[in-house]
């Protein structure tokens, strides 16, 4: 476990990049949080909700009528259960547009793999407690993922306990069987086939993958170098990119690929040396439009001064650093991938910063629409259909700590005559796969009650894509 985390180690690096090009920008929302930002999820409204740093506290960003989330404002949402104010714990944005929120490492600062839980209603504005899987005394910082089926799925971080949320009447249905090794510090990666893959962190170099159908746990091969730091026990995250391969990262520097296509490992090139080993013991990546991973770094485990790199499926590529990168690891950094493509970056304190990368993505990663309506009214729920809706990848990476993957639709109105940006809340996706090919998906959106009539265009995102817009008149 993580015990020395919370007193990370106070070596500063100074930056060594000199001679790299720097094409990527970031840049500090317009209006800075009055609290101390930790993890954010994408909300299916395009809102982003994020949490006051290891509290029930959580507030959520609102991009402005132009859909600027640089130029977003925060408003106060409901605070948690009064018993809970985790950190380190699993979490998950629904199939129905609600949130849920398990475990954690500390809760309100104390270390003590809290059982404790809770799921948010974003239209009510209200949390609800939930109990435990029976028989769990903890959940810590267990690993936790959405299966293509819309099921919610929890491990117990201190053993080798997993459990199916029943989102309906929050109950637990107990799975898992036949985990070689306990869940401590891994993370969980949905593949294309529904099959959920994970690194074993206290078997050498092995995985394992989870299939829904079985319940069960059997062998994903040999990783083939070693990703996970031997002391700690710690691992990088895992994202999955358009061309079918999972970069792996690692908390000794060496880094895997995972074909999902042709199901084998292979040795990714070494994070580099710059005043220290780089590495990821814990931390965040993202899937951006443009396929490559954006990941963060830092010297040693859970030592400060934290370098980017873009993932191109070749080599890593230095960018940019933010303001507060010689004093922070790269655990506390969270990223979130937004539906207008940039990347939004918290790192435990009230600066956040936006990342823009540059380059277009490959016109059939995006979602297709098929189905759609052609005149909707303010208030009013619709169907659409098409492909693609969920995006190539879960997107967001991290490890067991957080978890803010972004694979469903969102639905985006850009009013045709003024230019403003109106999203639609949706819900009741028909699937939370990932790189769901040609097979028609569905979803349903609510229009806004405040969005401009008239001709607008129509829009699904999945991970940050468009697709091409469809004619709407808004009544």
């Amino acid at each position: 476990m993580k015990l020395s985390r919370m007193f990370a180690f106070s070596v500063v690096i100074l930056l060594a990049l000199s001679g790299i090009t720097l094409s990527q920008t970031w840049t500090p929302l317009t209006n800075q949080p009055t609290f101390t930002a930790s993890t954010p999820l994408l909300l299916t409204d395009g809102t982003i909700f994020v949490q006051s740093y290891s509290t029930g506290a959580w507030w959520k960003l609102t991009p402005d009528i132009n859909g600027s989330y640089l130029n977003g404002t925060w408003s106060q949402q409901a605070t948690m259960p009064s018993n809970y104010g985790p950190l380190y714990y699993g979490s998950a944005v629904l199939r129905d547009g609600r949130v849920i929120v398990e475990g954690g490492e500390y809760n309100f600062g104390s270390q003590v793999e809290t059982n404790l839980g809770a799921i948010y209603d974003p239209v009510a504005n209200k949390w609800t407690a939930v109990a435990p899987p029976s028989g769990w005394t903890s959940i810590g910082d267990g690993a936790s993922v959405v299966l293509s089926n819309g099921t919610y799925m929890q491990a117990n971080a201190l053993n080798s306990q997993e459990a199916l949320f029943n989102a309906t009447n929050l109950t637990w249905t107990t799975t898992g069987t036949g985990k070689a090794d306990a869940n401590s510090e891994e993370g969980w990666e949905l593949l294309p086939n529904g099959l959920v893959l994970t690194i074993d962190t206290s078997n050498g170099t092995k995985a394992e993958k989870y299939t829904p159908s079985t319940g069960a746990w059997t062998s994903a091969g040999n990783v083939g170098v070693q990703l996970v730091d031997p002391g700690s026990e710690e691992v990088g995250p895992a994202v999955l990119r358009p061309d079918g391969t999972i970069i792996a990262t690692g908390a000794t520097g060496h880094n895997a690929i995972f074909n999902t296509l042709t199901k084998t490992w292979s040795a990714a090139p070494d994070f580099p040396n710059i005043g220290g080993q780089l590495d990821i013991a814990d931390g965040p990546a993202t899937l951006l439009p443009n396929g490559n991973v954006l990941c963060a770094t830092s010297p040693g485990v859970f030592g400060r001064n934290t370098h980017f790199f873009e993932w191109d499926g070749t080599s890593f590529i230095a960018e940019p650093a933010t303001p507060n990168a010689t004093k922070k690891s790269s655990y506390e950094g969270r990223m979130l991938t937004l539906p207008n493509g940039q990347v939004i970056y918290t790192d435990g304190s009230k600066d956040v910063e936006i990342y823009t990368p540059i380059g277009a993505p490959d016109p059939s990663w995006a979602p297709a629409i098929t189905s759609a309506p052609s005149s909707v009214t303010r208030g009013m729920t619709y169907p659409i259909k098409g492909t693609q809706f969920n995006g190539l990848s879960q997107a967001e990476g991290y490890g067991d700590d957080s978890a803010a993957a972004t694979n469903y639709p969102i639905v985006r109105i850009t009013n045709q005559s003024t230019g403003h940006v109106f999203y639609a809340r949706t819900h009741n996706h028909s699937s939370m796969g990932v790189a769901t090919g040609k097979r028609i998906v569905s979803t349903q959106f609510d229009v806004p009650a405040g969005a401009e009539t008239g001709a607008s265009n129509l829009e699904v995102v999945a991970n940050g894509i468009a697709s091409v817009p469809v004619t709407v008149t808004v009544q």
